[in-house]
């Protein structure tokens, strides 16, 4: 077994013509880690999945999977080891969700290969654990944002991938789910690579985080390492408290309202109570 499940090694995008995505990022994964990527919008979360599961090419740097180098896989071969939930769902061309689902059977068929009965029981089984399987007869382009991320999911396990890459696989679903769908994530056999925007979903199921801002990594380590009071005003601009939960044992964090400048009354101060005005010469009473 490798060493390293994912390794990006100095890694930057830059559009042609345009600003400098990423910078230099690195980032590893051990098998069967869970590894978190966080930062403010903007700060380049996107665009380095996208690098990992091959829809943006690096313009510097390296990205190796299981030790393979990933720019010299094929399209297939990269397919049968990472599985991609990105942030928008795309349309579903008319297909069920089942359907929809199914299509994570691709990299492992030839294209003259239908789906056998250990495909179909693959892909009921997914749509199980991901809380969808009442939606397959449904057609995808009628789901909401959230049975629609289920159903992504489920395709994605039923690729059975060596690594898991979810760009902020929460949108849209409700809370209950959100914690039912990175627990999943998390005790599945794969590596798991997230982009989250919510930290304490990141400090409670991911082994390690990295922080993005402005396409680069400022910190990176354990949720207790990274999670800190300095590091959220800092690359957030925003005051938190952050204290260790007493029933789960992970980094919670409380964010603060701003400091109020002086001289300015805080919002939930009462108004002060005003005189009562005299009634004008030639008023009703």
């Amino acid at each position: 077994m490798p060493l390293h499940a994912l390794d990006v090694e100095k890694v930057s995008y830059r559009a042609a013509g345009g600003p400098l995505l990423l910078d230099g990022v690195h980032l590893r994964a051990a098998p069967g880690e869970t590894v978190g990527v966080v930062g403010p919008n903007g700060s380049g979360k996107t665009t380095l999945l996208r690098c990992v599961y091959g829809t943006l090419r690096p313009t510097g740097g390296r990205i190796t999977l299981g030790g393979h180098d990933a720019a010299a896989l094929s399209v297939k071969a990269r397919a049968r080891r990472v599985a991609a939930v990105p942030q928008e769902a795309g349309g579903g061309f008319g297909l069920t969700a089942g359907r929809i689902a199914a299509m994570g059977r691709s990299p492992h068929k030839r294209f003259w290969e239908g789906d056998t009965a250990a495909d179909a029981a693959r892909v009921a089984a997914a749509l199980e654990r991901t809380g969808a399987a009442a939606l397959a007869r449904r057609p995808f382009d009628e789901l909401s944002g959230g049975e629609r991320q289920r159903v992504l999911v489920a395709r994605a396990l039923v690729q059975e991938p060596e690594l898991l890459v979810l760009d902020e696989p929460t949108n849209h679903l409700d809370v209950r789910y959100q914690w039912e769908l990175l627990a999943l994530v998390r005790d599945l056999p794969a590596t798991g690579l997230l982009a989250l925007h919510d930290l304490n979903l990141a400090a409670y199921f991911c082994d390690r985080l990295y922080v993005l801002e402005a396409g680069r990594v400022v910190a990176d380590g354990t949720p207790e390492e990274v999670l800190t009071p300095g590091l959220l005003a800092e690359v957030y601009g925003v005051r938190a408290e952050v204290d260790v939960h007493p029933e789960t044992g992970a980094p919670t964090v409380v964010y603060l309202p701003p400091r109020e400048p002086r001289g300015l009354p805080h919002p939930r101060e009462p108004r002060e109570t005003q005189e009562p005005r005299e009634p004008r010469e030639g008023a009703r009473g």
